[in-house]
């Protein structure tokens, strides 16, 4: 896709959805922080439903220490890998007390240091509460990237770095949301929806999937 491509394919991504935002529920930075850990091979659905109760009475990490590890996993039980998960919530909540004065940093490197953050996790915390230009790159976005041709690469760092290059202003901000949501809603894994893609004549999959007859007639 060269640079014309790409900044029509962002535009119309933009026109379709000006103001793009997480669909992971969350009040503060380290609320999205817990959240975005929780979301790991789970639907934001499925983690919004579990935690708004549990954020109701935790806003911080002294709170979440406070509520402790078995607490926890009753309000998250419902989450994949739920045990794993309520035992890092904690642990990066201590660390977080003791190495940052219970505030979320805003270093991506930082972020990584912290119990079962890695670079998409840090990345999603970057660019929501603090609104830095990164590309969180997960199963959406790595399909998206490959099957358009927008960014091509056989890990997700590679798809990352490549849509480092290749995204302009002014869509940086909001690149990776748009085309979470585009994976996610109509480039789906197993039948994308070519025929109510805003994009689809820039897009590098062949063949496009026809409409269904139901909605062709």
């Amino acid at each position: 896709m060269n640079k014309a491509d790409v900044v029509e394919f962002f535009s119309r991504l933009a026109a379709d959805n000006p103001h793009p935002e997480t669909e992971l529920e969350s009040g503060n930075p380290y609320q999205l922080l817990v959240a975005v850990v929780l979301s790991a091979q789970a639907t934001d659905v499925g983690v919004n439903k579990a935690t708004r109760k549990l954020f109701q009475d935790v806003h911080t990490p002294e709170q979440m220490v406070q509520l402790g590890e078995e607490k926890l996993k009753e309000h998250i039980k419902t989450i994949g890998l739920f045990n794993t998960k309520a035992k890092n919530v904690i642990a990066l909540s201590e660390q977080l007390i003791v190495e940052h004065g219970g505030e979320v940093p805003d270093d991506r490197d930082e972020l990584e240091k912290l119990p079962g953050v890695g670079r998409k996790t840090a990345n999603v915390v970057m660019n929501v509460a603090f609104g830095a230009e990164t590309f969180a790159v997960d199963t959406h976005i790595f399909r998206v990237g490959n099957r358009t041709g927008l960014a091509r690469g056989k890990t997700p760092l590679a798809v990352e770095l490549k849509l480092e290059k290749a995204v302009p202003q002014p869509f940086r901000l909001h690149a990776h949301h748009w085309l979470i949501l585009h994976g996610r809603y109509v480039c789906k894994a197993r039948t994308p929806e070519c025929w109510r893609c805003v994009v689809a004549d820039l897009c590098a999959f062949k063949p496009k999937t026809p409409a269904p007859k139901s909605r062709a007639a």
